[in-house]
């Protein structure tokens, strides 16, 4: 067994600042970023909702997304699911307990398919580019495996949304269906450029199951 190497300034960047700074801007987003975009662009631009209930989408589907470029798609869709099923209970339990407490206690949206879609989509992401990627490390094949899980899930979802939801859900869709689709598919493209380039910098410094570290 060898001995623990000693800390390095590299380690409290890679372990600290950085984590830090990712947290930082994650906060920031909705907090402050996001009421600065909409007092900018108006209550009805898309960017303050891109700047915080995309972003949020981001992450539930950035991670096995990564997950499934750098590890393999059973990788991806096991994180899919289960960061999916946070994300269906977390906006599921929002909007019913909203609107019960505006008094339409009618809807429930534990039973809206557009919200299991959260899972669904969560899951193929990662399963889709896992499966296009096998495991390469070429940029390039991470790059058009992402685009296309992105552009599938992000037309699935639009689907749902159109067509399955409940009520509420669906009458935002209607009134303005090509609004609602850019919504969805303008965060899950940028996703699907961003997670291969940080992919591909794991895989520099042997960041990946059964690399260096």
């Amino acid at each position: 067994m060898t001995e623990t190497e000693k800390l390095q300034l590299a380690d409290i960047l890679c372990g600290v600042v950085v984590p830090l700074i990712v947290g930082v801007i994650i906060i920031a987003l909705p907090a402050i970023i996001a009421p600065g975009a909409a007092a900018m662009f108006g209550e009805m631009s898309p960017i303050p909702i891109i700047l915080t209930i995309g972003f949020a989408q981001m992450v539930i589907l950035g991670v096995p997304l990564f997950l499934g470029l750098i590890w393999n798609k059973w990788a991806g869709g096991a994180a899919g699911f289960l960061l999916g099923t946070l994300w269906y209970i977390a906006n599921a339990g929002m909007y019913t307990f909203d609107y019960f407490a505006w008094g339409y206690t009618e809807w429930n949206f534990f039973r809206d398919v557009s919200f299991l879609g959260y899972i669904v989509n969560a899951m193929l992401i990662g399963y889709i580019a896992g499966s296009l990627n096998k495991k390469s490390f070429s940029f390039k094949r991470m790059l058009v495996s992402s685009l296309i899980a992105s552009i599938i899930t992000a037309v699935f979802q639009f689907i749902l949304n159109y067509q399955f939801a409940l009520e509420p859900s669906r009458n935002m869709t209607l009134a303005d269906p090509g609004y609602a689709f850019f919504l969805i598919i303008v965060p899950q493209i940028a996703l699907a450029i961003i997670v291969p380039i940080i992919a591909k910098v794991f895989t520099w410094y042997g960041i990946y199951p059964g690399g260096r570290t």
